[in-house]
């Protein structure tokens, strides 16, 4: 992985940390691109994110092009935070590991399993994925900015 440039106060590992969305960038079948909003956990150098392979196509996407791109932002329009980190790299389909989708899940949904939306709760191994996305090449920038009016 290499880190172009990271002008982030915290570090990078630090940042993929928080509970945020990534959005997943790819090229569909008839070239035009396409974006989704998901869920991620960043472990072992790769971004892991659970896809639905019968319900959504950003899976079948992933076979098609497995080139990716991501970009994660944490903004608040009250102080002016803005900061990005956007990865350009592969991404493939791998196995559900439960462990590791109880880890991502409690990042989102809580520690109490009881309180989780019932989607959540079992996730059959046939139906869903993880989407393991490897960045190739990674720019994290802080860009924030003084806010110029009052937002409350």
């Amino acid at each position: 992985m290499d880190v172009i440039e990271n002008s982030l106060e915290p570090s990078l590992a630090d940042f993929l940390d928080r509970p945020l969305f990534c959005f997943l960038g790819q090229i569909s079948s008839d070239g035009a691109p396409r974006l989704s909003p998901l869920w991620y956990l960043w472990e072992d150098n790769r971004l892991w994110i659970i896809a639905d392979t019968v319900g959504k196509s950003y899976a079948s996407r992933v076979k098609q092009h497995p080139e990716t791109a991501v970009a994660i932002v944490d903004f608040d329009v009250h102080t002016g935070r803005v900061e990005h980190v956007g990865m350009r790299g592969r991404a493939v389909l791998s196995p559900l590991n439960m462990d590791r989708v109880s880890r991502l899940l409690r990042r989102y949904l809580g520690e109490n399993t009881d309180t989780w939306d019932d989607r959540f709760a079992n996730l059959d191994a046939e139906r869903w994925s993880f989407i393991e996305f490897s960045p190739e090449t990674v720019v994290a920038r802080d860009q924030s900015f003084s806010p110029s009016f009052d937002c409350r």
